[in-house]
């Protein structure tokens, strides 16, 4: 493919671009028509920001088009009150990072902008812009405050094809309708394995304006990185692309300026000391309205399959035997989340301050929650594809994080002791998945958003009824084996339908049938439940009767996210002079933490999993806390008794 010159020109007029047609700007963005031009003019050089605000720290990225020689390099970035008309201070300056992506892209550079900001003020809004090209380019958004809930919106997105280079104007007009607190973009934003600076440019222009008022995280996932699948093995040297060897393929350059771009503007990483081949790492929280958020990079320390797992033909990644063993592949030493990763885990799931609910934040699901995988559909000839098109059918899928199993297991258990529930992206297939370790259920609830724009389609559809069904507007709700043998339990799922056809568009493509668009999930700090939703693209929200698809909302509760069947119990903690402590609940014989909660109110019986003797602390967090030492668990709740607790 023939490249274009990347130099930001001076003399280039907006001419050679396109208005984002359908969305309302502050500003008329630059689009040009052919989606590798980075030529932007001058004027129009500040291509897109990106934001978070954690603890008083305020990190943005400024990406820029690429610069002219003779254009100034200093960055700065302006504030001031929102919705004042008063003058703009100058809070911080930087000089664009330059650095080259490296092969297979060793053309481009990076133009990033990072600005860190520290004591911010999160208790308002402020409005913000960012100045570059001395003074001539200028990009404008709102850094929000803090939000005070109950209600906690988060849009949960991925997989963005490049089958569809065009605007985003549904989602965007959507989502500024709906307003969500935080959006998370879980992966696969750039398809385009060789060209991250120019998908990563194009992705910008399709959701910055709705990014340039609210904080995002976006993660890369596998084909960000340059790879079909992606088992990061700890960052080492991957021998092909398909990555089933384990590591990257890609320089490490690479890599980093992917990082680097998508990123950085996240809170520090817990641990940021860098992995094999120099390649950094991201794993780390978030708090927004009293809801942390865990982002684990789920893909960074996986195992590879490859010289551990028996050789097979066909791809790497698919089983597609009938009589697959999910047993042959049960390799307890086989790595998910790194040691590192779950260290961060165990840490994040007992610190609750400022947050009364918990999330987990990855690249994909932790099962294998498809049965057909494949057909590539696009067009007007959408819904007559898939009426012929299925799909085949996939026993196993060592892409989804349901492998390893021992590793799945271990990243559960941790989880749960925080009652997160978790969103993913990567499957295409919208789920709503009650996870099970021990028995059905006793673990987090997840969610997975559609495909953004879902050319490669995958269905669920079991071969076997549940053996203990859920009714609902579903078929084929209940408990589950996957393919690798996890326990799930099918809350929800949008299959492909070739006869729901949303809406079609004047080139003859039709929305609807292959199951794409985006998620809603509404926190309530309040009632403290979660409601699930999946939204359509090319619905209009703002219209009355605007639906979401069939079998959504559901409504789970924070409890649900650690749903183990209590085998004792504790005698009830009432407590004096605080509301909504932190109780956090350790064996003492073994000193394993069996889970940590802001409860609701003033009192709570803690239950556990097994006779024996427990030390329960009772903590503000921040705040005074007070250790309770040898209470007794019993299997009867009545028997129990209560302990007072004064602060």
């Amino acid at each position: 493919m023939t490249r274009l010159p990347i130099a930001c020109a001076l003399a280039l007029t907006a001419s050679a671009g396109w208005a984002q047609p359908g969305v309302s700007s502050s500003e008329n963005a630059w689009w040009p028509e052919d989606w590798l031009n980075t030529r932007a003019p001058v004027d129009h050089c500040i291509a897109f920001a990106l934001y978070t605000v954690h603890e008083g720290t305020l990190k943005m990225t400024a990406q820029l088009y690429p610069l002219a020689d003779e254009v100034e390099r200093t960055v700065e970035l302006q504030t001031r009150p929102a919705g004042s008309k008063g003058a703009w201070r100058t809070i911080a300056a930087t000089v664009v990072d330059e650095t080259p992506y490296g092969w297979p892209d060793e053309n481009d550079k990076r133009w990033l902008a990072h600005f860190r900001v520290e004591g911010w003020d999160s208790a308002r809004d402020h409005d913000y812009r960012v100045v570059a090209a001395g003074g001539r380019a200028t990009f404008e958004g709102v850094i929000r405050r803090d939000p005070e809930g109950p209600e906690i919106v988060v849009a949960s997105l991925s997989c963005n094809s490049n089958q569809d280079r065009g605007p985003r104007a549904d989602i965007i007009r959507n989502l500024k309708h709906q307003d969500p607190d935080l959006l998370f973009f879980a992966g696969d934003q750039s398809y385009d394995h060789r060209q991250h600076l120019e998908a990563w440019l194009l992705f910008g222009r399709q959701f910055r304006d709705i990014m340039r008022d609210r904080p995002t995280i976006t993660i890369p996932d596998d084909h960000d990185i340059g790879q079909g699948n992606l088992w990061g093995e700890g960052g080492v040297k991957a021998d092909n692309a398909s990555g089933d060897s384990g590591g990257y393929f890609f320089s490490p350059d690479y890599v980093r300026g992917v990082e680097a771009a998508q990123t950085w503007h996240l809170p520090d990483p817990y641990d940021p000391t860098p992995i094999a081949q120099g390649i950094g790492v991201y794993y780390t929280d978030l708090t927004v309205g009293g809801v942390s958020f865990a982002i684990i990079e789920d893909r960074k320390f996986k195992t590879g399959p490859r010289g551990l797992l028996p050789p097979k033909e066909g791809r790497s990644d698919h089983y597609n035997d009938p009589d697959f063993d999910p047993a042959s592949v049960d390799i307890p030493e086989a790595r998910l989340l790194g040691e590192r990763q779950l260290a961060f885990l165990r840490d994040w799931a007992q610190d609750w301050t400022g947050a009364s609910m918990k999330a987990v934040l990855s690249q994909t699901v932790f099962a294998n929650a498809q049965h057909r995988s494949g057909p590539g559909v696009w067009g007007g000839g959408t819904a007559v594809d898939l009426r012929t098109k299925r799909g085949e059918r996939l026993s196993a899928d060592l892409d989804s994080n349901g492998w390893p199993q021992s590793g799945r297991n271990r990243a559960l258990i941790e989880i749960r002791k925080g009652f997160a529930t978790m969103l993913g992206g990567d499957q295409h297939l919208a789920t709503l998945v009650h996870h099970g370790v021990n028995e059905f259920r006793d673990s987090g609830v997840s969610f997975v958003s559609p495909s953004i724009v879902n050319y490669y389609v995958r269905w669920w559809d079991p071969l076997e009824d549940s053996p203990n069904p859920i009714e609902g507007a579903l078929p084929d709700l209940g408990d589950y084996r996957d393919g690798f043998g996890n326990k799930i339990t099918m809350l929800g799922y949008v299959n492909p339908d070739p006869d729901r056809i949303v809406m079609t568009s004047p080139d003859g493509n039709h929305w609807g049938p292959r199951a794409e668009g985006y998620g809603l999930v509404r926190f309530d700090t309040d009632a403290r439940t979660i409601t699930y939703e999946v939204w359509p693209r090319m619905v209009d929200v703002t219209r009355a009767g605007a639906e979401p698809y069939a079998g959504f909302p559901v409504t789970m509760t924070q409890m649900d996210q650690y749903a183990r069947q209590p085998r004792a119990f504790l005698p009830e903690i009432v407590v004096e002079g605080m509301t909504d402590p932190v109780i956090s609940v350790v064996n003492e014989r073994t000193g394993e933490i069996v889970y940590t909660l802001r409860i609701e109110g003033d009192r709570f019986r803690p239950h556990v999993f097994a006779e024996g003797v427990y030390r329960v602390t009772v903590s503000g967090q921040p705040g005074p806390e007070r250790v309770l030492g040898g209470l007794e668990a019993s299997g009867d709740p009545g028997d129990a008794g209560s302990v007072r607790v004064a602060f």
